[in-house]
């Protein structure tokens, strides 16, 4: 399971991510775009700053290296996901286009992957999108024809009365009943998609 931060890179919150994933019974790999300028520096607003300085086309070549990686990791089965966060599922959903071999993918309010590559889309996705989220939810209905054209099998979850970022729990945005909805959806579809 490849495991894709916010804008703020590997920050505790992900790394708790990661750490329910393994709970849950899977590999789970969250590299940090942040590591060719230092690392996540342990302060969220700094973080940011330093995300703005990012180079994106290489980083999004170093999450597609990510994968290879954890593709390669002593005892997966070959069967790999990918989950994100507002900026981590943006790279989800352009993951899916770059990774025939993406089983399943869950980008949380995360832009749409490129139109013209959606057709590329092997892996089944679950797209979990905030009710309150104008930025992200304005690309959804291109998106979703792309996909239906694709004939990619997807489903979208909405909770009701959720703000972008409702599933970190470190913030005043967290909503934790569709938090819990939508965790239990991922873990439904990882579970069918990745274990064999």
């Amino acid at each position: 399971m490849l495991v894709v931060h916010e804008n703020r890179g590997l920050n505790p919150h992900i790394e708790d991510i990661t750490r329910r994933l393994a709970l849950a019974g899977f590999m789970a790999f969250a590299p940090d775009a942040l590591f060719p300028l230092g690392g996540y520096p342990g302060d969220e607003d700094a973080a940011r700053t330093l995300f703005q300085q990012l180079d994106q086309a290489k980083t999004r070549e170093d999450m597609v290296a990510a994968a290879g990686f954890l593709a390669g990791v002593e005892g997966g089965n070959g069967h790999m996901g990918a989950i994100g966060f507002c900026y981590g599922g943006a790279i989800a959903n352009f993951l899916a286009t770059r990774l025939p071999q993406l089983k399943a993918a869950v980008p949380f309010y995360g832009s749409a992957a490129p139109l013209a590559d959606v057709g590329k889309i092997k892996a089944e996705l679950l797209v979990v999108l905030a009710s309150d989220d104008e930025r992200v939810n304005a690309g959804w209905p291109a998106y979703e024809e792309a996909l239906k054209a694709a004939g990619v099998t997807y489903r979208m979850l909405q909770p009701a009365d959720t703000l972008h970022g409702f599933n970190n729990d470190t913030t005043p945005r967290y909503n934790e009943a569709a938090a819990l909805e939508a965790w239990g959806e991922a873990i439904a579809l990882f579970g069918r998609s990745l274990r064999a």
